[in-house]
């Protein structure tokens, strides 16, 4: 059995590996010979603590992801966030591979988010609104930042000084950022990103503009919610796997509306956007199947 420190997969992981591992999954997800488990939702014995288990199998990867949040674990010099793969050999189910996972985790979600504006967001898209100033919001315009000159980057966020600091790291890394409140953002943005924990609408439907695309990241629970309910009546609406979306994810907010995964997209069983002007939706609940293809290839590669 192989185990990979967190260090380890820190240094290999990188947005490029992760965009390729996922644009894979998400096409093996709409294949017949792939399964996705239903997720258990659990917690710790004390308010707040959370853990979770995403499990999948194909032909060729078995196995599944653990996620944990400790809120208090800042106060020993811990990260709140913990992820982990487990990989089984799909010949024997033996235990193959423990796969240190936090960091991946943050490039993985970063890159589900950069396929879906790569196959979505019109291609002159250049403004990009992010809702949200944690780790994964920056995480989240760096990977975009891959698929589409973007010339301004506009943060909201309920905290100003987390808005500033998260405005300040990406200056520092050589995007243009500014801070801005919640209706010129999105009558601004080409794309809009929420990143958030929110269980209420995060703007109005009315400020998003024609041709906009939308990528909800945030949800992954029941109760869960970011976006207004009535932009589904004028958007197409994408997802990453549907029958997860509709019960934990955006979409568990939708009535009725046609969903789309994005891997029939990619694949070209079904098309993406059809016009400049209609407004695109993608929501990531996120599934194990990325997990296990970004796994399997940063073992691919620790192994070379």
């Amino acid at each position: 059995m192989i185990y990979l420190t967190e260090a380890q997969t820190s240094k290999l992981i990188s947005h490029e590996l992760a965009y390729i591992a996922v644009k894979e999954a998400f096409v093996a997800a709409v294949d017949d010979k792939a399964t996705l488990f239903p997720v258990v939702n659990a917690q710790g014995a004390n308010l707040n603590e959370m853990f979770s288990l995403k499990s999948a199998s194909t032909p060729n990867l078995v196995g599944w992801k653990t996620g944990s949040y400790w809120p208090d674990n800042h106060k020993h010099g811990l990260p709140c966030h913990g992820t982990n793969v487990f990989l089984l050999d799909p010949l024997t189910g033996m235990l193959q591979a423990v796969i240190a996972a936090t960091t991946v985790n943050a490039y993985r979600t970063g890159a589900a988010d950069a396929v879906a504006v790569s196959y979505l967001a019109r291609e002159d898209a250049t403004v990009l609104t992010v809702f949200g100033t944690g780790h994964q919001a920056e995480y989240e315009v760096l990977a975009v930042s891959k698929v589409r000159s973007l010339t301004k980057v506009l943060v909201v966020g309920r905290s100003a000084s987390k808005t500033e600091n998260l405005v300040k790291r990406l200056l520092e890394k050589g995007i243009n950022a500014e801070a801005c409140d919640a209706q010129a953002a999105c009558e601004q943005a080409d794309i809009i990103i929420t990143a958030t924990t929110a269980q209420a609408p995060l703007f109005e439907a009315q400020w998003v503009q024609a041709g906009t695309h939308i990528s909800a990241m945030g949800a992954d629970k029941v109760g869960k919610q970011e976006l207004p309910t009535d932009l589904y009546s004028h958007a197409r609406l994408f997802c990453d796997f549907a029958s997860q979306s509709i019960v934990i994810g955006e979409f568990q907010h939708s009535r009725n509306t046609p969903i789309i995964e994005i891997g029939q997209v990619i694949n070209e069983s079904a098309t993406g956007r059809q016009s400049a002007d209609e407004v695109t939706i993608f929501d990531s609940s996120g599934i194990a199947i990325q997990d296990l293809f970004v796994a399997s290839h940063i073992l691919a590669l620790s192994q070379q």
